[in-house]
Order: structure tokens, then sequence, then C-alpha cells
């Protein structure tokens, strides 16, 4: 076969320099018909091997009836029904070759992010996991936040996946931003929009913050491929090398580490996220007067035992209140109660699973108001005889008896009062 530098020389000596065939083929020790086909092909030589059989072609005729009826079937379902006798590489290869006739194509744009658009939001769950409490260690989730146009990345660990505590994270990561964007996309996070709707604590924070939350299409990761890298990249980056005594310890780390992450030049965009969010922040949204509705909250009945439940934790609650009904808030950090206005308790939030925490001085006055109910049923039982059948027969005084059969003992009275 003419190799590429003959071919090039070919057309060189005779456009260039005018050197007939025969001196060509002389030159190059080359037939004169392979110097005619040189001259007379634009493209230079290019070797083709012979196309040889394939072990699926005795398979592709049941492969095809197969992907009729069900175009999205696996491999190795279609291996097991077609008999298939060897490894799947071949079938696969198949497979990537004839399946789009018959599923079809679906192709993917090229996005371009405007300023102040899009920030793409997901929970990432660390391998780690965190001391809780005493001899306690939970697998916590951590909410990632990424601005599309800047690539700016925040993100903090929360206690739950409950919506209260996806929204309060969301506040505390965009009030550290100072603005938000008009979109914020999540995927199908059961708290968010599990449903295929956003959910009704979602669209109320939205709403307040005059933005709107978009789901991504379920079980399609390269929505939001951008906080799906981030979160590789803190897999990668952050947690290599690093322990972690609390879940305090843990923000802490990553507080420090995040500016690191925004300083350092992110190659698609030609710049580093901290110099790009100062270009995207006049696009963001000014964030409302006041706060959005976050947290967990929950109105219950105080019962005897004078405790109240937020996601598995018993906290106390000053037993005055019991049985009334109390207001419970609980934040990041904090669990507040309150019964008619009036702050009645408040804790640290505890981020263990089936703990119970309890203010020494609702327990003082717990054992007070037991005292005092002793002391009233004492009394009760002091006032109160019983029959000889063992009935009780409560004590009534005597003027009860002069009142009910209208005698009185004291006539001198009523003639004064004449």
């Amino acid at each position: 076969m003419l190799k590429v530098e003959d071919w090039a020389e070919i057309r060189r000596l005779h456009r260039a320099e005018g050197v007939p065939i025969k001196e060509i083929a002389r030159r190059l020790k080359i037939a004169r018909n392979t110097v005619r086909s040189a001259l007379a092909s634009d493209r230079p030589p290019k070797y083709e091997r012979a196309p040889r059989g394939s072990v699926t072609d005795a398979f592709e005729a049941r492969v095809r009836a197969l992907l009729v009826e069900w175009p999205r079937m696996p491999a190795p379902e279609i291996a097991r029904r077609v008999g298939w006798p060897y490894s799947l590489s071949p079938l696969k290869k198949l497979l990537t070759r004839i399946r789009p006739e018959y599923a079809g194509v679906d192709p993917v744009d090229r996005v371009v992010y405007e300023p102040g658009r899009l920030t793409q939001c997901d929970l990432w769950f660390p391998e780690p996991r965190i001391p809780v409490a005493a001899g306690q260690e939970r697998m916590l989730p951590v909410l990632v936040m990424t601005l599309a146009f800047s690539r700016f990345m925040t993100a903090v660990m929360i206690p739950s996946r409950q919506a209260g505590d996806i929204l309060a994270g969301m506040w505390l990561l965009i009030q550290g931003v100072g603005r938000v964007t008009s979109t914020l996309l999540w995927d199908r996070e059961s708290a968010i929009g599990g449903t295929g709707r956003v959910s009704v604590p979602a669209a109320t924070f939205a709403g307040t913050l005059a933005t709107r939350i978009q789901l991504a299409p379920p079980r399609d990761a390269e929505f939001k491929g951008m906080v799906e890298r981030c979160n590789g990249f803190l897999e990668t980056s952050f947690l290599p090398g690093r322990t972690f005594a609390s879940p305090g310890d843990f923000n802490a780390q990553l507080a420090e580490w995040l500016p690191f992450a925004n300083a350092r030049t992110v190659r698609s965009i030609q710049g580093r996220p901290v110099d790009m969010l100062e270009l995207e922040y006049p696009s963001l949204l000014v964030l409302p007067p006041s706060a959005p509705v976050i947290g967990l909250r929950e109105r219950v009945r105080l019962g005897r035992d004078y405790y109240v439940r937020i996601d598995t934790v018993d906290y106390s609650v000053d037993p005055r209140a019991i049985g009334r009904f109390v207001d419970v808030t609980a934040t990041l950090d904090t669990v507040a109660i309150h019964c008619d206005g009036q702050l009645v308790a408040w804790h640290q939030r505890c981020w263990a699973k089936q703990a119970v925490v309890t203010d020494p001085g609702h327990k003082q006055t717990a054992a007070v108001l037991r005292r005092e109910f002793a002391e009233q049923r004492r009394r009760r039982e002091a006032a109160t005889r019983y029959h000889a059948d063992g009935h009780a027969v409560s004590m009534r005084a005597l003027p009860d008896y002069d009142a009910l059969f209208g005698v009185d003992f004291n006539p001198s009275s009523e003639a004064s009062n004449q």
C-alpha cells in the first residue's frame, strides 16, 4: 500500500515541479498506475481492514425482535433470552449500535447559565459517621448549594432530611451569600418535591424570597450535574485526612475550607468562583425584610410527663403548662416551646436519636407540683369518712343541715335585724 509520504511527494513532484509520471515512478520505484492513482485522489491513502464477521451476527435478528417490544431491556436479560454463550461485551457493543433505532435518541443541549438565574441544590451524605451523643454516631446529610453562573459553592451539615431542617439550612446559606437567584433547582427530594410537585413548606419558603423552586426530571442526575460534581469535590478534597468530633466541628472545618474551594480557578469559567460572584451579585434578588418560615414546627397538648418530641428526641417543658397547648419551634441549633405566647422551655437541639433532654428547673418544678398535689389529695381524704360497707361518705358542716331542713337555732339574730 502507498505510504502517505509517497502520496504527498508524488503530488508535489507532478504538480509543483512538472515531473512526468514515468520519471516519478522511476524515482520512487513504484508502478506508474500507482502514480496515476495518487494523482487522481484528493485524499491520502487509508488502510481499511476488510470487515470480519462477529459473534453477534447469529443473534442480531433475535435481539432486534426483543428490542421491538422492549426497547429498554437490559443486556443481561437479553443475553438470557437469546441464549448468549459469550461474555457480555460484544452484546453490549451491538446494543449500543442498534438500540437507538428502537428506543430513540434523547440529545442533551449545552446550557449557558446567565448571572443570577439558577442555584443547584442537593443533599450529600459523607461516609464518616459523626458523634452526636455518648456512644452514638450518625451519618448526617450535608446541604450543598452551587450558584450556576459563578460556581460559588456553599454547604452546611443539617440534622435531618425533614423539610423544616432543609429550609433552615437553605436560609442559612442564602444569608451567607446575601442574595438569592431567581430559581432554586432541586431533585425529587421527598421533603421538597417527592410527589412530583413542590411541597407546601418549600413553596412557602420560595414565595417569601420571591424566587421559585424547580424540580429536576426523575432519574436525571445530569440535570443538576454541577452540584453533583461539587459533591464529588467535597468527597475527594475535603474529607480525606479529617476527623470530626461533632456536627459543630464538621461545620466549623467546612466553613474554614470553603473559602479555599471558592478561591480555586475553575477551568470551565476560566476564573475563580469568589471573583465571579462579584460579577453575579448585582443580578441576584435582594432578600426580603422578614425571614421565611423555617425549622420544625408543631402544636401539641402537653401531657403529664411534660415532654414534647422533635425528630425522635424528647425535650422537657415547664410542668405548669400540662394540659394546655404548646407551640414547638426547632431550628438547626435550638428548640423553643411557647404557651399562650410565653416561653416555657428552651433547649440546645440534640442531633442524636431517641434521646431525652431535661431542664433541671423543670424537674424541680415537677417535684414541687407533685408534693402540692399529694397534700391536696391528703386533705381531701381527711375530709372523707367511709361507711361500714366501704363506700365514701362526705363530711358536711352542721349549718349545711340547718339550711337543708330550714331550722334556725339563733332567733335573737332575726329579732335584732328587725
